[in-house]
């Protein structure tokens, strides 16, 4: 009876197991640099393309608050090219203010900006942000951006939008695919975190002003715990579980 017990114990182990590790394992987090000093405060998994961003956002940067990237993708073909970019004004490639990298005429590593304005065609410029660094690395069959831009102030959260091409013509990169997962690659980069606001906001107050009881919650603290558990599993694995126990006789 108890090797039973303990054999049905760990199947109930090993099904949540499943569950939860391809939603909870990163990539991102088993990268290293080259640069010992090169880190960041953190990183993700994009939903496309392969692709991972490491970032760390500084606010009180002066004069203006910076964002420090790291974005890493395998070109379409070894020849062709990787985008990353913050769309200030739209949420896709137009209007996208770009960082794309390739490799040069020598072969070496490079990156240059790019105010894309349409699909047909793009040229080399300015873009909006202060490029305050670049530069580019090949590294296991992925182009590595990394970059630190210049932000406006107040800003929590900005479009970003990312890419790979085929091949680069005369120094110009070709356009690139458009397939559902070229597509697709487009989200929104949070730069500041609920946790990180929830933490900076003043304690809550009771109906005569004063601050409330120690006990309080802030911002539904543990309301939101349960929600996030709950949909890290997923309706389907709610119900997996379920049936595991009452097949089990749990």
């Amino acid at each position: 009876m108890a090797s039973s017990l303990q054999l049905s114990s760990l199947l109930l182990i090993a099904v949540v197991a499943l569950l939860i590790s391809p939603a909870t394992s990163q990539t991102c987090k088993s990268q290293t640099f080259a640069q010992r000093n090169t880190k960041f405060a953190n990183c993700t998994d994009l939903p496309t393309l392969k692709a991972q961003l490491h970032w760390t956002y500084d606010p009180s940067a002066r004069p203006n608050p910076t964002l420090n990237v790291a974005f890493i993708a395998p070109p379409a073909r070894p020849e062709g090219w990787v985008a990353w970019a913050l769309n200030p004004t739209g949420s896709g490639m137009v209007g996208a203010q770009a960082l794309i990298a390739f490799k040069d005429t020598n072969g070496s590593a490079v990156v240059k900006t790019y105010n894309i304005s349409s699909y047909s065609s793009i040229a080399e410029s300015r873009i909006s942000y202060e490029v305050l660094s670049k530069r580019a690395e090949f590294a296991d069959g992925a182009v590595r951006i990394f970059a630190t831009l210049a932000l406006p102030t107040g800003g929590e959260a900005v479009n970003q939008v990312w890419q790979v091409g085929s091949s680069v013509k005369d120094g110009v990169p070709v356009k690139h695919d458009f397939s559902a997962e070229n597509m697709q690659s487009r989200g929104t980069l949070q730069l500041v975190s609920k946790a990180a606001e929830e933490d900076t906001a003043p304690p809550p107050t009771n109906s005569n002003g004063g601050e409330a009881p120690t006990g309080a919650q802030r911002g539904n603290d543990s309301g939101g715990s349960s929600r996030i558990c709950v949909s890290g599993l997923g309706l389907y694995g709610v119900l997996v579980l379920l049936g595991v126990s009452l097949f089990l006789g749990f």
